[in-house]
């Protein structure tokens, strides 16, 4: 366990806007909220909250949108910081460990979906952060749905270890 937490990162997923322009309900917006929620309550430590994806979404790449809605939810725009190139969890564990490495940061809070997480923590270790998981709450209730991405995660965990 991570006793000191100098940053915290949340991962991207797809963006999916209302017609007035607001985030709809959704993984994205759990993250969010799961990160907003970490940083309110380690404010005092926490240096920087990083918006990790690159992938644009109608036009909006999920970091700027991010950015914009942590934001929202209270987190200074001075302790945001935007990684906008990574398409996958590993490039989100390289360029957001490099992002943090260049502030001389070397530990954080990563916020994904719980079934994502064990893939994305291990991808952080290996890129040298110090990670802690913070998972945003699911609300998937059907239990198939919920099994396949587990075990999803687990055939990508084996290869991606290989």
């Amino acid at each position: 366990m991570v006793r000191t937490i100098d940053a915290i990162v949340v991962l991207g997923c797809p963006v999916r806007l209302d017609d007035r322009g607001q985030l709809r309900p959704g993984a994205l917006a759990r993250r969010l909220e799961a990160a907003a929620m970490a940083y309110a309550q380690r404010e005092a430590e926490v240096r920087v909250v990083v918006a990790s994806g690159g992938r644009s979404w109608g036009g909006l790449v999920e970091a700027d949108v991010m950015a914009r809605e942590l934001e929202r939810r209270g987190v200074p725009m001075g302790a945001i910081v935007r990684e906008r190139c990574s398409l996958t969890t590993r490039d989100n564990a390289r360029f957001a460990a490099e992002a943090l490495a260049r502030r001389g940061i070397h530990s954080a809070f990563v916020v994904s979906c719980e079934w994502h997480l064990p893939r994305a923590l291990a991808l952080f270790r290996r890129a040298g952060v110090r990670a802690e998981g913070v998972a945003a709450r699911e609300s998937d209730s059907r239990w198939l749905k919920r099994k396949w991405r587990r075990e999803l995660e687990r055939v990508l965990t084996w290869v991606q270890s290989r």
